[in-house]
């Protein structure tokens, strides 16, 4: 979608009253880095020097129960919050001074080849280590994102570390592309005249889009860090954060049409499945199954192998073979390439509501865990108050049985979602018709998930790095 077929603004978030001030404040980014810079100091304070058992620790609970579930909320109500207000590219204005200097990321990386590596690397770290009960490996993880987030943005004259290579990024790229928001123009006659395309380029004042991306050429929140510094640096003041609806780019297919990009979104989908299905009793009777069958493997080897499977094979498999039959249902002589690119992006809005089920489970039944293990940090560090001493008890803040229901609700929300794009998409094809036959073997594939999710849910599953009392 261009910017002469944008359709008008409904919304912008940039002028609304105090708040489009704070966000186009040149310190406004700053500001928020600065609160989530707090929480992460204390993660990784508190994850060293605290009590290492998980549900007593700042960085257990925090990044695993608050960070996960709030971050989805976020992202479904706005958009990509935590890139903008990401604590490990503080250093970004520092780093600066010295990249002036530096080259370019190499050509042959930049996609999203690292991203797909370093995110199933971030999955299978999460379950071999038990990052979730571990205070102290949650620490060294986020101080090595401070390190690497320094050092790219010192060697690189642009952002790499956010584009193409951090986990977390990545993960809310995808996500984002169904945030009700987007980055645009005003006013498309305006860019058209811009000389300096500030946006991009940056002035001595404010440092241009990190990530690259020309407002008037944005069709997709995939790598917009919702940074603002275009807004913050167009002299015209013709930046927009906009309304929009969740499910256009799932509909317009706007992304580009890469085999990076598509594997990208698929690991995505499929880890949406895996990451849960890592919590119930099931993966340890196949864990088991593959340690006694395959005894060379050992416990790390078969984990390995899971996930591998379940994270990168099935995916590719699945995604292949789907877009192979599209093509030969709708009798296309289109690549698999295109074909798979077209379809992807409408399985991401099922996707996001399987993440957010899961999430939104471990926050729904851990929120209030964080006032005792608040309580008794302040307690260690000599803190006193009348009657002071934590109460462990706290943690849920819905009844436990209403949550399944309501994870029941979310997957059908998001699969009606998936359907509503994936048949609106190909209406709106010149060869609509023909395309709608080629549906059916992404219908069956959504359907799929939005089974295996609900069969999931519906199992026991760990209430990891949460003191969990039943009455």
């Amino acid at each position: 979608m261009t910017a002469l077929q944008r359709p008008p603004l409904r919304l912008d978030l940039l002028r609304v009253p105090g708040l489009g001030r704070l966000l186009r404040w040149r310190w406004g980014r700053l500001f928020f880095q600065s609160l989530l810079l707090l929480v992460a100091g204390l993660i990784i304070y508190d994850g060293l020097t605290g009590p290492q058992l998980a549900p007593e620790n700042i960085a257990t609970v925090a990044a695993w129960i608050h960070y996960r579930g709030l971050v989805m909320l976020a992202l479904l109500m706005v958009g990509n919050l935590f890139c903008m207000s990401c604590p490990f590219t503080l250093p970004r204005t520092v780093a600066r001074r010295f990249s002036r200097r530096g080259g370019r990321w190499p050509r042959a990386l930049r996609n999203k080849w690292p991203a797909i590596g370093l995110l199933f690397i971030i999955f299978f770290l999460y379950e071999w280590l038990d990052l979730w009960a571990s205070p102290l490996w949650t620490a060294w993880l986020a101080a090595a994102y401070f390190v690497a987030a320094l050092v790219l943005e010192a060697l690189f004259a642009e952002s790499p570390f956010c584009k193409y290579l951090c986990p977390l990024g990545s993960f809310n790229f995808v996500a984002s592309t169904v945030s009700p928001f987007q980055v645009r123009e005003r006013a498309a006659e305006v860019c058209r005249s811009c000389e300096g395309k500030d946006c991009v380029n940056g002035n001595e004042r404010m440092l241009g889009c990190g990530t690259e991306l020309f407002v008037p050429q944005i069709d997709s929140n995939l790598d917009c860090i919702f940074c603002l510094d275009c807004a913050r640096a167009c002299p015209h003041d013709n930046v927009a954060l906009a309304l929009r609806s969740p499910l256009q780019e799932g509909i317009t297919a706007s992304w580009p049409r890469r085999w990076d990009v598509s594997l990208l979104a698929l690991v995505f989908v499929f880890a949406s499945l895996s990451n849960a299905f890592g919590m119930v009793p099931p993966v340890y009777a196949l864990l088991g199954w593959l340690a006694a069958h395959v005894a060379f493997l050992g416990e790390f080897g078969s984990l390995l192998l899971l996930l591998a499977t379940l994270d990168l094979l099935l995916p590719l498999a699945v995604g292949m073979a789907a877009a192979a039959l599209s093509r030969h249902l709708a009798a296309s002589r289109e690549s698999l390439r295109v074909v798979l690119a077209r379809h992807v992006p409408a399985l991401v809005p099922l996707a996001v509501a399987i993440w957010f089920a899961h999430y939104g489970f471990h926050f729904a039944t851990g929120a209030l865990s964080i006032v005792p293990v608040l309580q008794n940090f302040l307690l260690d560090h000599g803190v006193r108050w009348p009657g002071a001493h934590p109460n462990w008890t706290l943690s849920a803040i819905l009844p436990f049985r209403w949550l399944f229901p309501l994870q029941v609700i979310v997957v059908l929300a998001g699969l009606l979602a998936t359907l509503y794009a994936l048949g609106e998409g190909a209406r709106r094809e010149e060869a609509g018709q023909r395309l709608l036959a080629g549906l059916v073997p992404w219908v069956v594939v959504a359907v799929a998930l939005a089974l295996i999710a609900v069969w999931i849910f519906s199992l026991p599953m760990e209430m990891r790095g949460t003191n969990f009392y039943s009455g």
